[in-house]
């Protein structure tokens, strides 16, 4: 099982004179295999909830639960990728993507395996012994992407993983993206500013507010799959994008 269950988690962070309710009482299930995207303006806690399914936050009050277990710190279950790319400048794509199978005491012939796999999976092939700062920006994500597939994380859970990218090379991710996860069917959780984004990635987009964050709304996008252009260009999802952006809009703080 690699459900996440969200029960009633509250996060408060305390600051100099006084307390920021980050998150108040958000419950959430994620069911196996399904992607949802996150969305809502900036300072409503996206990201802090991410954290606490990742473990690398704590929530002040309530729990996450990954298949049924409480979450206590990270693990290998669950991948993450972030925004800013995260690579370690000294070391090529391949030896980047070994890493976690490295620190995972994985044989060094199944490293190469597994880390030649996924490179060519995100079209890295020809810039395997490249360091990082030979690579463009979208070359970069793809390769933290691999780093994230190789070590076989049930659960994905992504934060901007694409904000920093020019819009061709957003897309181009956007749809790699969702050939690999239907090939695989991992959990995904994708946390956006892009109301676009999130309607054309996810099954399902969670709207949520500021001050405190907590989810407004949660809309079943109902798109078939596999999503396509023409499809994002149509009358469906044009609804589906207004009503989201709508409920965005309308909330405390400035969507970015």
């Amino acid at each position: 099982m690699s459900g996440i269950a969200i029960r009633n988690v509250g996060k408060v962070f305390p600051l100099k004179d006084r307390e920021f309710t980050a998150l108040d009482n958000v419950s959430l299930d994620v069911a196996d295999s399904e992607f949802v995207a996150i969305v809502g303006p900036s300072g409503c806690g996206k990201s802090t909830l991410l954290n606490i399914v990742a473990g690398l936050e704590f929530p002040t009050s309530g729990e996450a639960l990954v298949g049924g277990a409480p979450v206590t710190g990270p693990g290998p279950d669950r991948g993450v990728i972030f925004q800013q790319f995260a690579l370690f400048p000294w070391l090529s794509v391949r030896k980047n993507v070994e890493f976690g199978l490295r620190t995972a005491g994985v044989p060094r012939a199944e490293r190469k395996r597994r880390a030649e796999h996924f490179i060519e999976l995100v079209g890295l092939s020809q810039f395997a012994d490249a360091l990082p700062k030979t690579l463009s920006g979208g070359m970069k994500q793809r390769c933290a992407i691999a780093r994230a597939y190789a070590v076989d994380p049930k659960i994905l859970l992504m934060d901007e993983p694409f904000g920093a990218l020019d819009s061709l090379t957003r897309v181009r991710l956007q749809e790699q993206l969702l050939r690999t996860w239907s090939s695989d069917q991992r959990t995904v959780v994708f946390v956006t500013h892009d109301v676009d984004e999130a309607v054309y990635l996810a099954g399902r987009v969670v709207v949520m507010a500021a001050n405190p964050g907590r989810i407004v709304e949660v809309v079943d996008v109902g798109l078939p799959y596999p999503r396509t252009e023409e499809g994002r260009l149509g009358p469906e999802f044009a609804a589906l994008r207004n009503r989201v952006w709508s409920a965005v809009h309308h909330q405390k703080g400035n969507p970015s």
